[in-house]
């Protein structure tokens, strides 16, 4: 049974390459019941929901709406990887969290945010590989062609390797990060030039 994706080309093309990389004959289609094809296939997704979830120029939004439903709340759809209340004076004082497949108040200890209208969110998403940026592509598969080796072949040669050739895409991402992301030289990015000091009981009350 193949895999159902929309995407196929692109997604074949990264796991042949995945495939290849731990010395595996690549195949002409996703198919479910093989079983390097399925390692290969589960591999690249989780380690582009692990990449993608550290918040790029790319897949993160700032100050993004989101309406509550009828109930006031707030459903957090699959494709969040993370999210929080936008930084406001309206929000002061108020802790968010993901609980439950919704935003939940921490401060208040309520799912309804009907009285806050429209909320204002920072958003990372998680995108389709095939929309990831290509430096993004290419350190991914990167990543998850060390990840196969680890999990089937095993040899420490070959992971060595990977890694060193996953280390060098890590470096170009981080790159096209820094360019992408018209950052200052305090790290602040454009519309987000804001300074948050140090505070003990942060960390005190950890």
């Amino acid at each position: 049974m193949a895999f159902p994706t929309t995407y196929a080309d692109t997604e074949l093309a990264a796991v042949n390459q995945i495939l290849e990389a731990v010395g595996q004959s690549p195949v002409t289609e996703l198919d479910a019941t093989n079983p390097e094809v399925a390692i290969a296939w589960d591999t690249l997704t989780a380690m582009s929901r692990e990449c993608q979830a550290e918040g790029w120029s790319f897949n993160t939004e700032r100050y993004y709406p989101i309406q509550p439903d009828s109930s006031g709340n707030v459903v957090i759809a699959n494709n969040i990887l993370q999210i929080g209340l936008s930084r406001s004076l309206t929000y002061s004082g108020i802790e968010v969290i993901r609980r439950d497949g919704r935003l939940y108040d921490k401060t208040n200890h309520t799912y309804n945010f009907s009285s806050y209208g429209t909320l204002e969110c920072d958003v990372v998403w998680m995108f389709d590989f095939k929309d990831l940026p290509i430096p993004f592509q290419d350190y991914i598969i990167a990543r998850a062609s060390s990840m196969m080796s680890l999990k089937v072949t095993g040899e420490q040669t070959q992971y060595q390797l990977l890694q060193q050739r996953e280390g060098l895409h890590r470096s170009i991402i981080m790159e096209y990060e820094c360019n992408q992301g018209d950052y200052n030289m305090f790290g602040f990015q454009n519309g987000n030039e804001f300074y948050s000091s140090y505070q003990p009981f942060h960390t005190l009350r950890r």
